[in-house]
């Protein structure tokens, strides 16, 4: 691609598009990338992120993570934030996944002892974990306990013997998010969501198996304080969101924010899928409460799928979970919107953060980060694609930035249409197996939409977020095993 006319370079991995690029911009649009990624984004990602800067009550600037690619609204990796007092709330700034997340548990067990009972480990969890379009999660609730789900987050599945208290220490604002009320949850997104607890979903949904190469540990201290202690130690890392639950509620609220965004409040988008509310209206505050029930409901799927991960594990190995060493070392989300304090021109300021495919990236020392990672910051956690590996990261104090804020994935480089075309999913699958990564799937087709061509490469990405100062490599990981929908 062309680089946008007037782009100049701030610092290493930080370009900027001014607001005389477009009429309208209330602020500055700042890309984060290497001059190599920067040049492969589609104009798409410059478009969507100068619009977003059009958008009341921005602050700062508008940001695009290195991952960034086209998207709903928002780019893919997309961050904006609006004064809470008079700003917006924009369901395409967080996404129809609403927390769309990933979580990552390390084991005591070596690659060498894993090896012999990969492929049973592998089946036993695509035959317990219910992958693809559609389908029932592993727990089965009434409408009346979904709604307490909804409330209380991953504490739910705690409380009824789905996990360790610990978990909830290790996930970001311990599972739970403020301010659900599933009353302005419509009943078709309800419906769409009371069965999934528990259930991969498809797309770029994943549960793998994974391994710390000894020659893959960028940062031998944080590495440890994470959990990672031992050569070849076998980590399960999955990603997964809020299902139809999400889907349905960003849906709804938009059909809604268009009806009432010009009329109501005077507002105008140059794009309808940037439709908003001020975020302190009744559409903009039913929407957060909406919103933060399908955040919370994310939370409590990875809760109960980790817990199914740790029963298969027990079963196929013969021992107790804790035994097997099977902590969580965090649970991140991307997709959501989050009200933050952050210092603008100076003085502290709170703001509603859009984070739309980027994940929180707290420093040393934040209040939020928990307390066994305060001096090493916050966990961050990063997929690669099924056939590359993924990272984990640590928050630092220079990503304030970007409102603490850095890359959540390789980010595409061509449609699932195009993968589709180009790839051949049970080549796919030989190929990997052949390369030591075995492989079920629940759709030849979503397989080979998730192929790693069609990503782009995830070393160059961590590189720009490392450059640009957003977080710190601490190890790489290798797959071996994968599960998708």
């Amino acid at each position: 691609m062309t680089r946008p006319s007037g782009i100049e370079r701030i610092e290493e991995a930080v370009w900027e598009l001014g607001p005389s690029y477009k009429p309208g911009m209330l602020v500055p649009a700042r890309i984060f990338a290497t001059e190599k990624l920067l040049d492969a984004m589609d104009q798409g990602v410059f478009d969507q992120v100068t619009n977003i800067a059009r958008l009341p009550g921005i602050v700062r600037y508008a940001c695009c993570m290195p991952d960034g690619h086209w998207g709903y609204g928002f780019p893919i990796g997309g961050v904006a934030a609006m004064d809470a007092r008079d700003g917006v709330i924009s369901p395409g700034g967080i996404g129809f996944d609403i927390n769309c997340g990933m979580r990552l548990a390390m084991t005591s067990l070596t690659y060498d002892e894993v090896k012999p009972k990969l492929e049973r480990l592998v089946d036993r969890l695509f035959s317990a974990i219910p992958t693809g379009v559609g389908g029932k999660g592993v727990l089965s609730l009434s409408k009346s306990a979904f709604g307490d789900l909804m409330t209380e987050g991953a504490a739910w599945c705690v409380k009824n013997g789905h996990g360790w208290k610990e978990d909830l220490e290790r996930t970001e604002e311990n599972g739970k998010f403020p301010g659900a009320d599933p009353s302005k949850v419509s009943v078709k997104a309800i419906e769409r969501g009371f069965h999934q607890v528990g259930s991969l979903g498809s797309g770029n949904h994943y549960l793998e198996i994974q391994v710390a190469h000894p020659n893959f540990i960028y940062d031998q201290e944080r590495a440890k304080a994470f959990g990672i202690t031992m050569p070849h130690q076998v980590a399960v890392m999955l990603h997964c969101g809020s299902r139809g639950l999400g889907h349905q509620i960003a849906t709804d609220y938009l059909q809604r924010f268009i009806k009432v965004m010009g009329p109501k409040y005077g507002i105008s988008v140059p794009d309808r899928e940037l439709a908003c509310a001020p975020l302190h209206s009744p559409e903009g505050e039913d929407y957060f409460a909406a919103m933060t029930c399908a955040i919370n409901m994310a939370f409590a799927n990875r809760q109960a799928i980790l817990h199914r991960v740790r029963e298969v594990f027990s079963d196929v190995f013969g021992k107790d979970p804790a035994e097997l060493g099977m902590h969580q070392v965090y649970d991140v989300t991307h997709n959501t919107a989050k009200i933050e304090r952050h210092p603008v021109n100076g003085k502290e300021r709170e703001l509603v953060v859009h984070r739309k495919g980027a994940t929180r990236a707290f420093g040393p020392g934040m209040k939020g980060v928990p307390e066994r990672y305060a001096k090493w910051g916050q966990p961050v956690i990063i997929g690669g694609s099924m056939e590359t590996g993924s990272y984990l990261l640590a928050g630092t104090a220079t990503a304030e930035k970007t409102f603490f804020s850095t890359t959540h994935g390789s980010g595409r480089v061509m449609s699932r249409h195009q993968a589709k075309k180009r790839f051949e999913a049970r080549q796919l699958l030989s190929g990997m197996r052949a390369r030591g990564i075995y492989t079920r799937t629940a759709s030849y087709r979503g397989l080979a939409e998730e192929a790693g061509g069609a990503y782009k490469d995830i070393d160059e990405v961590i590189g720009a977020a490392k450059a640009a100062g957003l977080s710190i490599p601490v190890v790489r990981f290798v797959p071996i095993g994968n599960i998708k929908g």
